[in-house]
Parts: C-alpha cells; structure tokens; sequence
C-alpha cells in the first residue's frame, strides 16, 4: 500500500504575467504556506478555503513584483511570518511599489521579511520540513524550497520546462544562475519534480535531458 505523501501542492497562476502561486500545506496538519503571492489575494483566500487550510507561513523565492507584490496584503490578511527571499533581494522589494506602479500592479506594497533565508537553512510547515537552496542569477537572493521525502521542489524563476530564468534585470549573472542550476538543483536527484515560476510543471531529470539550456549535453558542448 503506497504511503500518503507528507505534503500537498495547490497551483495557482496569478497577475497578468501568470505566475506561478504555490499554496503546499502539510498533509497531516492542513498547515499551509503561500510561496510567492504575486496578487490576487482574495482568490488565494478563497484557495485556502477551499482545502480546509491555515495559512503559517508565507514563503518567498526572490524579490521581483509578480511573485511578491501580495506578499503585504496577504500578511496583513492573516498576520503569519513572512520567510524568505535572501537578503541580497532586499533592494528589489524596496522597490515593490515604484514596480507596481510602473506594470499596473498599484495594490503591491514593500514589506519587510520575519526572517530572512539562508543557504542551507530549513523551513517548518505543520510536521514538515523543506531545505533552503540559495540559488542566484536571476536575482541575486533567489531561493528556491525543497521538500525531500516528497522529492518536490518550488524553484521561482530560475528553471523552467525547456527554460532558464532571465539575468537582463539588474545584478541578473547568467554564469551564476548556470551555477545554481547544476550545483544546487541536479544534486538533489533527477527524480525531483519541480514548480517552476510560470509555465508547467517538470523533473531535473527531464532538463538534464532535453533543456536546451542546461541539458548535459548542451552544457558538455558549451
């Protein structure tokens, strides 16, 4: 008889640029954590209620507006813990209003983290635990949330199925985000399915196999 997994995942694609909201909630609990509440609050609200959730945590991946701009409203929603992004984003959701303003998001507003993420740091969600990768080059205090025993990884914007995040923003570093990928990311097991920041969902196994980006074989040509 196959065992229950630990954790569940919920995706929800929020803000015109259709990022990829992610409620995962504990399995035993019915704890949950919003990772990267980019807007659409109320519809996030209604998610959780839906599954019969309590939100813990909000947890998020990197500073930019569609993954952060509701990072505010949901806290002042439910006064949970903000974790996440690296401190090296700070600059980035310092400037969350100025960016809302600019891409017809003025509900975003700038907040300040309860806890700030670390390379090899761990979160709690009801009776589990994901690892913290940090993982820059898209921006330079992106993480990225892995759960192990459920081989499940959350990793923003920098890998996606047949794609690789962006390093054109400010303090982006495309060889840093190569990095990440192979010496972060691959470790952790071909097996790994992950929720990538828009698009759907895929294993590193299939990236090291067909990404025209990061493939093995791209990369041994490179």
């Amino acid at each position: 008889m196959q065992a229950e997994p630990p954790i569940r995942a919920l995706i929800a694609p929020v803000t015109p640029l259709q990022q990829n909201c992610t409620i995962v909630w504990c399995a035993k609990t019915l704890k949950a954590a919003i990772i990267d509440p980019g807007g659409e609050v109320p519809r996030l609200i209604e998610a959780l209620k839906s599954q019969n959730l309590t939100l813990e945590k909000i947890w998020i991946t990197h500073g930019h507006l569609d993954h952060a701009g509701g990072t505010a409203a949901l806290k002042a929603a439910f006064n949970v813990p903000i974790e996440g992004p690296h401190p090296d984003d700070a600059f980035w959701i310092d400037e969350m209003e100025a960016s809302g303003a600019k891409w017809g998001m003025p509900e975003a507003r700038t907040f300040t983290p309860d806890r700030w993420l670390q390379d090899g740091d761990k979160v709690t969600l009801g009776e589990t635990e994901f690892e913290v990768y940090h993982c820059p080059g898209h921006t330079p205090g992106h993480v990225i949330f892995f759960h192990r025993q459920a081989q499940f990884a959350q990793v923003g914007d920098v890998l996606f199925q047949g794609s690789i995040g962006r390093t054109d923003f400010p303090r982006g570093n495309h060889q840093q985000l190569i990095d990440s990928i192979t010496g972060k990311l691959w470790p952790l097991g071909d097996n790994v399915r992950f929720v990538p920041g828009h698009g759907p969902m895929s294993s590193f196994g299939q990236e090291r196999r067909t990404n025209p980006y990061v493939a093995d074989q791209v990369l041994a040509g490179a």
